[in-house]
């Protein structure tokens, strides 16, 4: 077999996409011009229009973060007590039900899709839940009926975490239109981004109204704030990157799934590797390529494959691991124990992202795939 040599510059999970550098310094003079840098600013209005039409959904506000949007949308359907989520997530998902006072009840994850178990979520409602956090992990639409179905039998609210799914579609309606609300990441390594910003979307005019006053400290107007708020607002710079960016994600989507096809031929076949599942009906955004390794078919652990990339000066990413249920901060949770989470665990010790960005060359993916396919014993 002919040795393969490393790549000579580091290839990384993921690259932000950067609009023209002219484009950005002519919204930076209509900036100036307007001397507005926040607080609701022209850009700001524009992009919450324009981001509406694009997500096909009633109503959209703006953040300056995905994490303080989640924090926000607990606030505004007044959780309390109990919400059942996934464990198989980023930190910040259970992070904002710990801000909100509210426990986090882990629930284990379908072996499929990798969201959290519709099937299961029944047996862990108390007295004290008050509603369902699932997370669209990978841009994977989870179980949206199934999940509708249980809150409205036992009156729960539903959020979701959309970070992972920008643009994604089911049935040709937006993804944002399931549950009571969905939060989207236009954190600097997603498809779509405004530096760093996010979005709740909703279809309650009065619900927008409340989230508007609890993202800008309550403030109704000059003399008269009205509820304890926070500061979550979007600025007009990173607004106008956003308008801006609205007009490469379709390019930017198309590459990937030029590269998802690359990485499935690869790949497909080779005993002991899981691909990414096929969604019928779905339009993904393929925002990241993930595998799953099987340590007794494939020969090698997964974290034997995540340090030999590096040799190859590849960089793939353990997204999930560890656990959120394995946290210091939620370990001692009763549904934090690894026999109520056997899937979860299972799937956290298999789990690769791959290198997955529009500048990534085909040549590029094939290279990775023959360096894990060398792995294999």
């Amino acid at each position: 077999m002919t040795k393969i040599e490393p790549f000579a510059e580091r290839i990384y999970v993921t690259r932000p996409v950067f609009p023209k550098i002219e484009e950005v310094t002519e919204k930076l003079q209509d900036i100036w011009n307007s001397k507005w840098l926040t607080n609701n600013g022209p850009q700001h209005s524009m992009l919450e229009r324009e981001l509406t039409d694009f997500l096909r959904v009633p109503y959209l506000s703006l953040f300056n973060n995905g994490t303080i949007a989640l924090i926000v949308a607990c606030q505004s359907l007044r959780l309390s007590g109990e919400v059942i989520t996934t464990p198989f997530t980023f930190a910040a998902t259970p992070h904002v039900l710990s801000w909100n006072n509210i426990t986090p009840i882990f629930c284990d994850i379908d072996a499929e899709t990798m969201n959290i178990d519709a099937n299961k979520i029944e047996s862990m409602i108390t007295p004290h839940t008050t509603a369902i956090l699932a997370v669209h992990v990978f841009g994977i639409p989870c179980d949206v009926e199934k999940i509708q179905e249980i809150a409205d039998r036992y009156g729960l609210r539903v959020i979701y975490d959309a970070a992972h799914a920008f643009g994604v579609e089911i049935g040709g309606k937006g993804i944002g239109n399931f549950g009571d609300i969905s939060m989207f990441s236009f954190h600097a390594t997603k498809l779509y981004h405004t530096v760093e910003g996010g979005a709740l979307v909703h279809g309650d005019k009065n619900l927008k109204q409340r989230i508007d006053l609890l993202k800008n400290f309550g403030i109704k107007n000059e003399e008269e704030v009205v509820m304890p708020g926070i500061n979550g607002k979007l600025d007009e710079i990173r607004a106008a990157i956003g308008r801006i960016m609205l007009n490469y994600v379709e390019d930017e989507r198309q590459k990937r799934i030029f590269l998802h096809k690359i990485y499935n031929e690869e790949l497909s076949d080779v005993e002991g590797i899981k691909i990414m599942p096929t969604c019928a009906g779905v339009k993904l955004n393929y925002q990241y390529y993930v595998i799953r390794i099987d340590e007794k078919t494939f020969g090698r652990s997964r974290d034997f494959v995540y340090d030999e990339f590096r040799k190859f000066n590849v960089f793939a990413r353990k997204y999930f691991h560890p656990l959120c249920s394995d946290f210091t901060c939620y370990r001692q949770l009763n549904s934090s124990n690894p026999a109520n989470l056997p899937v979860a665990n299972e799937i956290g010790q298999q789990v690769l992202s791959m290198p997955m960005y529009g500048g990534l060359k085909e040549d590029d993916v094939r290279k990775i795939c023959a360096i894990l396919k060398s792995f294999r014993r």
